[in-house]
């Protein structure tokens, strides 16, 4: 009998990883990496200054970056994102009403930058939302939620975890998920080349795109390699 797959439109696909990750991650970061191995390259300092500004961590999980930067740096608020209904149980369990400056936003990310034009000076987003939504919906949305100035930045693969290239064009990979249940499901993640994302911000009307290779460390066994891209809101 074929296998029946469901996407997720109907399930929570990120409960078993909510439930893995809290049994050994209880609270803030110690620090701040973009690296698919989170042990090397740069940290925080990427963003720039934070003081005062409205922030927003797109597909925020537990909300682990995200309290990091409301605790660490001088941010007015972060909004950390995240549509799964596990994913935000463990950030309010972790975090709510326990740090400054930190709303959690339990919403479909194009959903909520869709309804908060010119709001944000920074988004993030730490192989995130921007690894799991059409990229052609999310990054217009993104330019308009920004002010004028506002930065966008944002690491995602650089090429798939079995050592695939990325693809060429705008084309998503299946990825294999399970439900709550355990029910097997699949969920659609981008893997795109440089100049596919180069591309994609350009025509979403981003400026100043700038992309850093970030090598996986030696000590990371799967050995990912990870782009990191930043660009400027026109």
């Amino acid at each position: 009998m074929a296998r029946v797959t469901t996407t997720s439109a109907t399930l929570d696909l990120w409960y078993h990883y909510g439930r893995r990750r809290a049994a050994v991650e209880r609270g803030m970061p110690e620090d701040f990496r973009w690296a698919w191995g989170q042990d090397a390259g740069p940290g925080a300092e990427v963003l720039g200054d934070l003081t005062g500004l409205c922030v927003a961590d797109l597909g925020a999980g537990a909300g682990r970056h995200a309290a990091y930067l409301a605790v660490r740096h001088r941010v007015g608020r972060v909004d950390a994102v995240d549509a799964s209904a596990a994913q935000h149980a463990m950030a309010s369990d972790l975090f709510a009403d326990r740090v400054p400056c930190l709303r959690l936003v339990r919403a479909d990310v194009v959903a909520h930058l869709r309804a908060v034009p010119a709001s944000y000076d920074v988004l993030f987003s730490v192989f995130g939302a921007l690894d799991f939504t059409d990229p052609r919906d999310l990054l217009p949305l993104a330019a308009a939620a920004l002010r004028p100035g506002g930065r966008l930045v944002f690491s995602t693969l650089a090429h798939y975890p079995s050592g695939e290239p990325a693809e060429a064009d705008v084309t998503h990979a299946d990825v294999a998920a399970r439900g709550p249940n355990g029910e097997p499901a699949t969920m659609r993640r981008w893997v795109l080349r440089e100049h596919v994302w180069v591309g994609l911000l350009t025509e979403a009307g981003f400026a100043d795109i700038d992309i850093e290779l970030l090598p996986a460390s030696a000590d990371d066994a799967q050995g990912v390699d990870t782009l990191l891209l930043r660009a400027r809101a026109g």
